[in-house]
C-alpha cells in the first residue's frame, strides 16, 4: 500500500493520473470508425442529429459521477476517434477522466492555449471563448484550423436556427439551447475568411450535430 504522505509530488500526479484513467475503445479499429462515420455523416448533412452508439466505459463512468461537469459520450468518443499525437487538444474545463483517455489511448498532447489547438471541447457553451481566439487556419492551409465540440443543454427546444448551403436541401431548421447569441455572431464573423473557418459539433449526451464552415445561418 503506498503512503501518499512519504509520497513525491510528482509521483502522487502519475498515481492520480492512473485512478482517472478509464478503458478506452473495446474494439478501438471497429469503434473508432464507427463514431468516425458518423462524425463525418454530421458534417455532410449540417444540423442533423447524430447518434454515438459505440460503448465506452469512460464516458459513462464519469457522466454517472458528475453528469454537469464531465464530457459526454458523444465528446468523449469524438476526442478518441480523431486525436492523435499531432492534435493538441484544448479542454474549456480541467477533466481528469478524458485528460488520462487523451494522453493515454490516444497520445495527444493537451495545450493551455484555445489558439494552439486542434480540437477543442467546451463544457458549457457560456464558457465558449471567443471564435476569434480559435485557430480558423490560413489561406495556404485552410485544414489547419480548430475543430471544436460544444456542449449544449439539449439540441432541440431552444430558438429556431434556419441552416442552408452544401448537404441541405434548401433549408433546415435547427432549435439547440444554451448557445449565446454572440456565438451565431462571432461564426457569421468567420465566413468573411472562407475557406478558413471553425467547423463545430453541438454535442449533448450521445448526440451530437455538425455545423461546418460552409453552412450559412439564418436568425429566425
Amino acid at each position: 500500500m503506498i503512503d501518499e504522505r512519504s509520497t513525491s509530488a510528482p509521483a502522487r500526479t502519475a498515481i492520480e493520473a492512473l485512478e482517472a484513467l478509464a478503458p478506452g475503445f473495446a474494439d478501438p479499429v471497429h469503434d473508432t470508425q464507427a463514431v468516425f462515420r458518423t462524425l463525418l455523416d454530421a458534417l455532410a448533412r449540417p444540423g442533423r442529429i447524430g447518434v454515438i452508439e459505440t460503448a465506452l466505459p469512460a464516458a459513462d463512468a464519469t457522466n454517472s459521477a458528475n453528469s454537469g461537469e464531465r464530457a459526454g459520450l458523444a465528446a468523449f468518443a469524438a476526442l478518441l476517434a480523431l486525436c492523435d499525437y499531432a492534435t493538441p487538444v484544448w479542454l474549456a474545463q480541467p477533466d481528469a477522466a478524458l485528460t488520462a483517455a487523451l494522453r493515454f489511448h490516444a497520445g495527444a498532447p493537451l495545450t493551455g492555449s484555445p489558439a494552439e489547438a486542434a480540437f477543442a471541447y467546451v463544457h458549457d457553451a457560456a464558457a465558449l471563448p471567443p471564435l476569434a481566439s480559435l485557430a480558423s487556419g490560413t489561406p495556404e492551409s485552410p485544414e489547419q484550423s480548430a475543430t471544436v465540440f460544444v456542449r449544449v443543454a439539449s439540441l432541440t427546444g431552444g430558438a429556431n436556427v434556419t441552416l442552408r448551403g452544401p448537404g441541405i436541401e434548401a433549408a433546415h431548421t435547427i432549435a439547440p439551447v444554451g448557445l449565446p447569441e454572440r456565438f451565431w455572431q462571432e461564426r457569421a464573423a468567420l465566413g468573411a475568411l472562407f475557406p478558413c473557418g471553425i467547423d463545430f459539433y453541438l454535442v449533448c449526451g450521445n448526440q451530437l450535430m455538425g455545423l461546418p464552415r460552409t453552412t450559412q445561418v439564418e436568425m429566425n
